[in-house]
């Protein structure tokens, strides 16, 4: 049997709900999930208002937290939303109130 590193894994509920806290990156990720689960950066960008630097900012955050994975094609930079770390995190710590 595996055994839970419960430091490890309050760390990532941590890092999952600081960054679900900000309207903003819940937007980001409604976004990609509505488009199939994949975006460029310029294709998120164009759906918000905010400058180019907080939208960077944004995007780092989800992708430090584990929602989001990128990938460089090129000189672009593709974001794709993490579902089962969203599932895995956000839903095991909602289970808890059954």
């Amino acid at each position: 049997m595996a055994r839970r590193d419960a430091a490890r894994e309050l760390r990532e509920v941590d890092a999952v709900f600081s960054a679900l806290a900000h309207a903003s990156r819940r937007h980001v990720l409604l976004v990609l999930h509505h488009h199939g689960g994949e975006m460029t950066a310029g294709e998120i960008a164009d759906r918000f208002a905010c400058s180019w630097p907080t939208t960077t900012r944004h995007l780092k955050r989800l992708e430090a937290s584990g929602l989001v994975r990128v990938e460089q094609e090129g000189r672009e930079r593709r974001y794709r939303l993490d579902r089962d770390t969203l599932r895995r995190v956000a839903g095991g710590w909602l289970g808890h109130f059954g």
